[in-house]
């Protein structure tokens, strides 16, 4: 077989491709219908400006190259909501706040994981920048789902997060070196490792689970009430979504949070492997310096895809040869996808038809 494509990339083929513009389609129809406008930026920037951008993660996993105009470095992106920040920022940094963004695009990394071995992606989401509050986060995390709802994807749960959940409660009482140390025994939920550093802690590992036990617990441990008013605002966002999803809490999770403030988010798919997209608050640095709170989700395409989450159905109808022009253009106005034969021969199985226009009507075939 020639034309092999490098590791990590690969093809996507009918109906899937259809499947994957659909999900696009769908996912930025629900947005657009909330406000949000879509923005494309360019696949490459220069390096140093998006490294800048990118906060934590940098440049580790952008593919670079040399620019042959400008003899600089280009880098291409491994996520777009650094891109959709700096719009925000600057061509559009005259824009009333919040102002509302949404965007699709492919994306690419320099190398893949064990879990995730795939290097291009599709990326869709929506940033609000402007603002951070708890009505922001729960309109955001509220498109998040609706727009996946409406794209087909079923059985979806949402994990809550709080990003700078060890750094509210220890305050002033650890110095930077115990601080990360504590955040790395958190993560690996190493009981024994968070008892050496501070024993108060060791709740914080039991405080996971699902949603009204976990923030039962936490608010039990919150006795000087230093996270009061993130546990208030994270109880509002999940009012807000009516039980039309799953809720659990993981408050120490931080793994693909690193840049997020005071909410994090990660949303699942029955039947999928792994998280089908992410969000939460975070800032973004105006050119003088300034940061501006923002808040926002990403959605993987390509997992919820694998899955045939929101494929739809495959519906053709089939014309035989001979038939009318204006026959096909009445039901393509009626929204059928048609395909006519062009030689006598043809058939509706040959063209993967679903139906065939029989006596002037649409007919199912027998499956």
């Amino acid at each position: 077989m020639t034309g092999l494509l490098p590791e990590g990339f690969h093809d996507r083929l009918p109906p899937a491709a259809d499947a994957a513009a659909r999900l696009e389609t769908r996912v930025l129809g629900v947005a657009r219908l909330y406000g949000y406008e879509q923005v494309d930026p360019p696949l490459a920037e220069f390096a140093d400006e998006l490294g800048a951008r990118l906060k934590a993660g940098g440049l580790r996993d952008a593919v670079r190259f040399i620019d042959p105009v400008s003899q600089r470095t280009l880098a291409i992106r491994p996520d777009l909501t650094a891109q959709v920040g700096r719009i925000a920022v600057t061509r559009m940094g005259h824009h009333p706040r919040p102002v509302r963004l949404s965007y699709a695009g492919p994306v690419l990394k320099l190398s893949a994981s064990e879990l995730n071995p795939q290097r291009a992606m599709r990326q869709i989401g929506c940033e609000l920048i402007g603002l951070d509050s708890v009505a922001a986060a729960r309109e955001v995390v509220g498109v998040a789902i609706e727009a996946l709802a409406g794209a087909g994807v079923t059985g979806l749960a949402l994990d809550f997060t709080l990003p700078d959940l060890v750094d509210t409660l220890a305050g002033e009482t650890l110095d930077a070196a115990r601080l990360e140390a504590l955040r790395e025994r958190l993560d690996a939920k190493d009981a024994g490792g968070v008892a050496a550093i501070d024993s108060r802690y060791l709740p914080l590992i039991e405080a996971a689970g699902p949603f009204d036990a976990a923030m039962g617990r936490l608010r039990a441990i919150d006795a000087g009430k230093a996270l009061a008013s993130r546990l208030d605002g994270v109880a509002e966002i999940a009012a807000g979504l009516g039980g039309k999803v799953a809720l659990t809490l993981d408050p120490t999770e931080r793994h693909g949070f690193e840049y997020q403030t005071w909410l994090g988010f990660s949303i699942f798919a029955q039947g999928v492997r792994g998280e089908i997209g992410r969000g939460g608050s975070y800032t973004v640095i105006h050119p003088d310096g300034r940061e501006e709170m923002a808040v926002g989700f990403s959605l993987f395409a390509d997992p919820i895809l694998d899955a045939g989450l929101g494929s739809g159905e495959r519906r053709r109808l089939f014309l035989p040869y001979g038939t009318p022009a204006e026959a096909g253009a009445k039901l393509r106005a009626e929204g059928w996808v048609t395909v006519a034969a062009l030689e006598p021969g043809d058939t509706p199985e040959a063209q993967l038809c679903s139906h065939v226009l029989q006596d002037g009507e649409p007919r199912a075939l027998a499956k």
